[in-house]
């Protein structure tokens, strides 16, 4: 017996020591640096057995090869390159899209809810996506508003009936703000507050960083061969509930005429079109209940957690800098006054200075550190002339070069003046960039900036940081500002 372990254990290490020159090999040939401090499961290694959050120890990386265009990582036997140039990660995001328009995530079959725009990928993703941007365009937007303005006037109620929320557990309350206007947006808004929802719960759970929730992504990214065979899935503890709520909500909006221009309304005029069918090949995709469940859930799975950490992102500056707050507060008390008391639509996108404080809180505070692609044919990175070979995973840096002093001056001073709308996209990334930019960017801005102007219009604002100052939570990919809290106090 004795015997028998030793060997495994001397056949386990051996695996190990091969692997990790194989891997390291492969891109040395390439021309491509190799990250050694742990060849074969790469920067994950450090994630599992530390405390850190993944996208800081890709920064660490990003910090040891400062003059490489792109660093070769440990990933079992899948080849995997992290890009750190801007303008190779540019080619992969956008201007060489057709070579990495897959995100790299695989779901097995039964994984009902997976299958949505955030984990599709090929002719079913294209056809999704061209299914949901109507959702997203200004005139849609601009109809859906009084859902959002809504969410944020029952987020002020909440906020002055709940005092114990004023000094604590910020994130937290901006989660169950931003949980509510989902939901509200999802299903629709009668007089009772947005509020009233059963989603907080489940939302926050699909999101909770938990140790087996960081090894089931770690083994996504790592092999997706072993994630089947395996038959992991990400949200199977949630499909009877949230399945059950469409259908219920679907064959309630059937009997109904009125337009509310909310997902649902999308989602019966999908049904009422048929098959969705590409021109090109033929494929079809039928949208069942189950289908649009999915990309409902996707709205929590990329609305929740990511626009939160947006507004903490900003009301973390802000009350840092009580100047800067000052004159956000009197543009949205000159636009309240102008809009007749009204914080509409147009009031909203007229306020251009709380538009800059925003990009620019988000260039410090991404709400995601780093975005993962695949290769899906072998295509050359421009820079370093790489070539990347079909099946290569690919981590592309955001917060990384967000942060870098060669693209941004004095990149940690919070400076709204930064002329970001300006910027070139591969230095700009907050909500991903190319062909699979975020397809809510548009939603989270408006209802991020809705929320914001009747807050600060209700509150002033004060940063707290705890013993220790602020730090990161240990996240898959998201950023989670912790140790920090805003002080809430009633201007009226």
């Amino acid at each position: 017996m004795i015997v028998l372990l030793l060997l495994s254990v001397v056949i386990i290490l051996v695996y190990v020591y091969f692997n990790g020159k194989y891997n390291e090999n492969y891109w040395k040939k390439r021309g491509v640096p190799y990250y050694e401090d742990n060849k074969v499961l790469g920067p994950y290694w450090d994630f599992l057995t530390g405390d850190r959050a993944l996208f800081q120890i890709f920064y660490d990386i990003y910090k040891k090869y400062p003059n490489a265009p792109a660093v070769g990582i440990g990933s079992l036997v899948t080849p995997s390159l992290y890009v750190t140039d801007p303008t190779n990660v540019h080619a992969v995001m956008q201007t060489d899209f057709a070579s990495f328009s897959d995100r790299g995530f695989e779901k097995n079959e039964s994984d009902i809810l997976a299958d949505n725009i955030l984990f599709m990928h090929g002719r079913r993703w294209k056809l999704m996506r061209q299914l949901m941007t109507p959702l997203f365009t200004a005139a849609k937007l601009k109809n859906m508003y009084y859902i959002v303005d809504k969410s944020a006037l029952d987020f002020v109620d909440y906020l002055k009936s709940n005092p114990d929320t004023w000094e604590r557990n910020t994130f937290d309350t901006l989660t169950t703000f931003c949980c509510a206007a989902i939901g509200a947006a999802v299903f629709g808004i009668g007089e009772q507050s947005t509020y009233d929802s059963p989603f907080l719960k489940i939302t926050r759970a699909a999101f909770y960083p938990s140790w087996w929730s960081n090894i089931r992504f770690s083994i996504s990214n790592l092999s997706s061969t072993v994630f089947k065979l395996l038959n992991l899935k990400y949200f199977s503890d949630y499909e009877k509930f949230f399945i059950g709520a469409i259908k219920q909500l679907l064959r309630q909006r059937e009997q109904e005429k009125t337009k509310r221009h909310d997902f649902a309304d999308i989602c019966i005029q999908i049904q009422k079109n048929g098959a969705m069918k590409d021109g090109e090949t033929g494929y079809e995709v039928i949208p069942t209940d189950e289908l649009l469940a999915a990309q409902a859930f996707f709205f929590y799975v990329a609305g929740v957690e990511p626009t939160a950490t947006a507004i903490f992102a900003v009301l973390i500056q802000l009350g840092k800098h009580p100047d800067i707050l000052k004159r956000v507060q009197n543009e949205i008390i000159d636009v309240y006054a102008k809009y007749n008391k009204q914080l509409t639509y147009d009031a909203i996108s007229e306020m251009q200075y709380l538009d800059k404080v925003f990009n620019e809180s988000l260039r410090i505070f991404p709400p995601i550190g780093f975005l993962t692609r695949r290769c899906v044919r072998d295509t050359v990175l421009p820079v370093g002339n790489i070539k990347v070979k079909k099946g290569t995973r690919m981590y592309t840096a955001i917060y990384e070069i967000h942060h870098d002093p060669r693209y941004y001056e004095y990149p940690e001073v919070f400076d709204p003046e930064r002329n970001l709308s300006d910027q070139k996209s591969e230095f700009y990334m907050p909500f991903g960039n190319g062909g699979r930019i975020c397809i809510g960017a548009r939603f989270a801005k408006l209802q991020a900036k809705s929320a914001l102007a009747h807050v600060l219009r209700n509150f002033n604002i004060e940063t707290v940081e705890h013993k220790g100052g602020l730090r990161f939570g240990k996240d898959q990919v998201q950023l989670r500002m912790k140790n920090v809290d805003i002080k809430f106090t009633p201007r009226y």
